[in-house]
């Protein structure tokens, strides 16, 4: 290529790049057009809130960075994780585990996040239904609501009887030790939100159209019920909180400093180093002369309503 096709090549890639960041920019603005809705304003960002918000971005791309290379030693090191992101509705688990899955390999990292247990389940033994969502060698698992909603939403809301709530204790630090003992790296994760930032995610929620989806009747029953939750989740953590798998509070009324603290703690806590990789070469393309490319028939193209 001469220097005026390697100068576009160059503007080309510059351009992908910058559209690959895209998504956490929608994601941002998101956030931004929710948290607008709630309060009733669309006013500008005043010039600290610009600052704030590009600090955000800064640092969010450099813990994102770091990801990238936690995910590569995982994989090369074989490494086994579990992470637990527990909290009240609407504490923002969703968020930070968004941001950490967002330019990761979901074959090394991936989300579960099971819905209710059915009939079937409900016989079986407690732990079955998250045993097969175990991480093999070089994966990591991130669990958004775990094992845990035993002692949380089953126990505030009556979906466990008395004598299963408290085999859930004897069992589960039991349990988290035999994960341990198995060579898997737990490391669990409380979301914590204060009573007023939880009514103005909520509200939030009611009065943006894109997010109603995210308010079930569950949730609107947690807001009656704040104090037996609170209680429930200081008994979990009294009971639970043991040396080989401790708990970790993340304080979360600011969403965004929940989402860089989570993961610049999570990233200490993995004695990760960058693997090294052989220099990619990319190949020329092979072309023969008998080879003939045959037309798409057009009405098999999607219409090109934006261009």
């Amino acid at each position: 290529m001469d220097h005026k096709e390697v100068g576009e090549l160059h503007r080309r890639l510059e351009r992908e790049l910058l559209d690959s960041y895209d998504e956490e920019l929608e994601l941002e603005l998101d956030d931004q057009r929710f948290d607008e809705i709630a309060a009733g304003t669309s006013q500008p960002s005043t010039a600290d809130e610009r600052s704030k918000r590009r600090r955000y971005f800064t640092e969010l791309l450099r813990l994102q960075g770091e990801l990238v290379k936690l995910q590569d030693w995982v994989a090369t090191t074989k490494h086994r994780v579990v992470i637990l992101f527990e909290g009240r509705d609407a504490a923002g688990k969703g968020g930070v585990i968004k941001r950490i899955t967002q330019r990761l390999n979901p074959r090394v990292c991936r989300v579960v996040a099971l819905p209710a247990p059915n009939d079937r389940e409900r016989t079986q033994w407690y732990f079955q239904r998250y045993v097969p969502h175990l991480p093999a060698a070089g994966e990591m698992v991130l669990f958004d609501r775990s094992w845990y909603n035993r002692a949380g939403v089953e126990r505030v809301m009556g979906f466990c009887t008395d004598e299963e709530y408290e085999e859930f204790f004897r069992s589960v630090p039991e349990f988290e030790r035999m994960l341990v003992r198995s060579g898997i790296q737990l490391i669990k994760y409380w979301f914590s939100i204060t009573d007023e930032e939880q009514h103005f995610r909520f509200l939030s929620r009611i009065h943006d159209p894109l997010k109603q989806w995210k308010l079930s009747p569950m949730d609107l029953e947690s807001r009656a019920r704040w104090e037996s939750y609170t209680v429930a989740k200081e008994t979990m953590l009294e009971r639970t909180h043991i040396p080989e798998a401790p708990w970790w509070i993340v304080e979360a009324d600011d969403k965004k400093a929940a989402r860089l603290n989570c993961i610049h703690h999570l990233l200490g806590e993995m004695p990760y180093a960058e693997v090294q990789r052989p220099t990619v070469a990319l190949p020329a393309r092979v072309r023969h002369p008998d080879y003939t490319r045959h037309p798409v028939p057009p009405e098999m193209f999607v219409p090109a309503w934006f261009r």
